[in-house]
């Protein structure tokens, strides 16, 4: 590939959000993967600089590796779509959807899709019947945050004062959803319309269950199989609904929806898309991409290649 026609590129990483620390980690990789394939990169931080200094600075593309609020949630497409940048990743409405667990899921419930059922909160609301409404365990989240940030599973009902002010601290609403026990997935998505696809079934093994910040970024003690080791028709299927609930919610580039696989049945349920997945040394769209035999460097520049205007070329 010419990589001179890209002209100067920005890799846009840390932010505002509570992942900024990955974020930094993320977009650390991907500059020093697209300057390994001769790329005319250089990092950006909305942080610190306004982001009209795009333009001053000539830059022509955007690679996206922020994470969260401020950066996978429409805001910063929506930015370079006024400056004319062409960037990487989904466009303005379908970052903001996905970022929004709550609107998420309502979308994949009016398309069909399998997802745990659900109560959004408020303070003030009742919460002591979300035990016979959902059951127990379930799960209580920031609908609008990442990387398993603000979430607890709630056992018993004494836990969910505590769970909601935990989740309360990182957003003005909180998310109940129901548990569903069994293997926790995940399925890497890249391209866009007819051509996306997804990449081999992930299945995830964290320490006593939980996959939590800590065991996702910085031990080594979560174990990943991929593929996962799953019966194929199984495989097929959650492959099958990850890429639909990628393609209903309208996104592009690259994401990756997790999934629970209900043990009784072998029934997936999807729980949430990301799209500006972490590309870190811990991350799974990397690994997924080397299951297919894309090394990390190849799949950044193929990101890459595929940025574009959604809104400002008419699309």
């Amino acid at each position: 590939m010419n990589t001179a026609r890209f002209g100067r590129v920005a890799v846009l990483y840390g932010g505002r959000s509570a992942e900024r620390e990955i974020s930094i980690r993320s977009g650390s990789m991907v500059l020093a993967a697209l300057q390994r394939k001769g790329v005319d990169a250089h990092p950006f931080d909305p942080a610190e600089r306004p982001m009209d200094d795009l333009v001053r600075d000539g830059f022509s593309i955007a690679f996206i590796a922020l994470h969260g609020r401020y950066g996978e949630d429409g805001t910063v497409q929506g930015a370079l779509e006024l400056l004319g940048i062409p960037y990487t990743g989904s466009g303005v409405m379908a970052s903001s959807a996905a970022m929004d667990k709550v609107f998420t899921k309502r979308i994949w419930a009016s398309a069909g899709l399998p997802t745990p059922a659900w109560a959004v909160l408020q303070r003030g609301d009742r919460l002591d019947d979300l035990g016979e409404r959902l059951g127990l365990p379930f799960i209580m989240k920031p609908p609008h945050e990442g990387s398993t940030i603000g979430i607890t599973k709630v056992t018993t009902a004494a836990e969910i004062p505590f769970a909601f002010d935990t989740a309360a601290q990182f957003d003005r609403s909180v998310l109940a959803e129901q548990f569903i026990d069994g293997a926790e997935l995940t399925v890497a998505i890249i391209g866009s319309g007819d051509k996306a696809r997804a990449l081999p079934v992930i299945e995830i093994r964290a320490p006593q269950g939980n996959y939590d910040y800590q065991n996702k970024y910085f031990t080594n003690d979560t174990q990943y199989l991929c593929p996962a080791p799953l019966p194929e028709p199984v495989a097929r299927e959650v492959q099958r609904i990850a890429l639909e609930s990628y393609r209903v919610l309208g996104c592009e580039g690259w994401a990756r929806a997790d999934v629970m696989l209900r043990a009784s049945d072998n029934a997936p349920f999807l729980l949430e898309i990301n799209t500006s997945p972490g590309m870190t040394d811990h991350s799974l769209v990397p690994m997924a991409a080397r299951a297919e035999g894309i090394d990390y460097d190849d799949l950044v520049l193929r990101l890459l290649a595929g940025a574009s205007l959604k809104i400002g070329a008419g699309q």
